[in-house]
């Protein structure tokens, strides 16, 4: 009795050890990574037996009863995954417990139009291209926007996404980012502002983003265009004629383009464009509703990114001499 006491402890034992080799192993994989999708609601048995059919090679009976043992399976997360050589069944099931999902990254730029957006979305590693083929127009109603002009409706920034993971699921996250945004800086508006509402704002900002090359700038040209609105004064930048001009444009503004009439001609026509023109970030956006307390009515570049404010016409004329018709 005694020695047959003894035998079952060394098995015991025996199986210990084995489980504890087994569950820091290595497992091998039939690829150099494996992708693992894992959708809401899947079951722990189903798990295990895309864990095999995803290129791990184990026993999916063997996964399953370790995710069940291990007393963590119901805490297994959806997501997306990328499993690399070397993992093991307790590291494998760390990773799903913790939702380590494999994450891309994208980065819309400040100033961007939407058609470069859109360019990035369908260049972007592992994101599925939803909105490929999708005119703008039903792109905006399948996020919830109907009606609305995409232009400048998405805040810049760098979004992370699981492998596999829709554009147009970035898309609406970047698009209520910039709601977000907007809202607050909407909320800290000056009380003088000659702006009518949200809309206004991030109209204005996105051709303060443009108009600046110098972050420093952006509240004495955002002074430059509220005092212009104010007085019923035309806006003349020439940001807002090149977005009218589209595909037209060949990098050269002409005295001819200030002259052809479009919705986005700010040189002929009064007061705000219809649509923003770009995408505006957090500080053109502040600009456009703190603008800085200055009486400017018009600013030039002065080559080094920065600009030259003036109040007066024969100033300005003074500093497009020095500064852009200089020898």
């Amino acid at each position: 009795m005694r020695r047959f006491s003894l035998w079952i402890l060394l098995l015991a034992a025996s199986l210990a050890a084995g489980t504890a080799w087994w569950l820091d192993h290595s497992l091998r994989l039939r690829a150099e990574t494996v992708d693992l999708a894992i959708e809401p609601g899947t079951s722990v048995r189903s798990v295990a037996q895309m864990v095999s059919e995803a290129g791990v090679d184990v026993s999916p009976f063997l996964i399953y009863w370790w995710f069940r043992l291990s007393g963590e399976s119901r805490q297994i997360k959806a997501g997306s995954y990328e499993i690399e050589a070397g993992v093991s069944p307790r590291s494998l099931l760390r990773k799903l417990v913790r939702g380590e999902e494999a994450l891309r990254a994208l980065t819309l730029v400040e100033g961007w139009t939407f058609s470069q957006v859109r360019t990035a979305l369908s260049q972007a590693e592992q994101l599925k291209p939803d909105s490929r083929g999708l005119p703008d127009y039903l792109i905006m109603k399948v996020l919830g926007k109907p009606g609305l002009h995409p232009e400048g409706r998405f805040f810049p920034d760098t979004y992370t996404y699981a492998k596999g993971s829709s554009d147009l699921a970035l898309l609406r996250r970047a698009m209520r980012a910039m709601d977000r945004n907007l809202e607050t800086a909407w909320g800290q508006r000056l009380p003088d502002t000659s702006l009518k509402s949200p809309e206004q704002a991030l109209i204005l900002a996105s051709i303060i983003e443009k108009e600046t090359g110098r972050p420093a700038d952006r509240p004495l040209v955002a002074s430059v265009f509220a005092n212009r609105l104010r007085i019923g004064m035309m806006l003349q930048t020439d940001p807002t004629v090149i977005y009218g001009l589209g595909e037209a444009f060949d990098g050269k503004l002409r005295r001819r383009d200030l002259q052809a009439d479009t919705p986005w001609n700010t040189y002929t026509r009064v007061g705000l464009p219809p649509t923003p023109i770009a995408l505006p970030g957090k500080s053109a956006l502040m600009a456009a509703v703190q603008p800085a307390a200055s009486k400017a009515l018009y600013f030039v570049a002065r080559g080094d990114g920065s600009s030259e404010f003036s109040a007066t016409l024969e100033a300005h004329n003074r500093a497009v001499n020095k500064y852009q018709r200089a020898p």
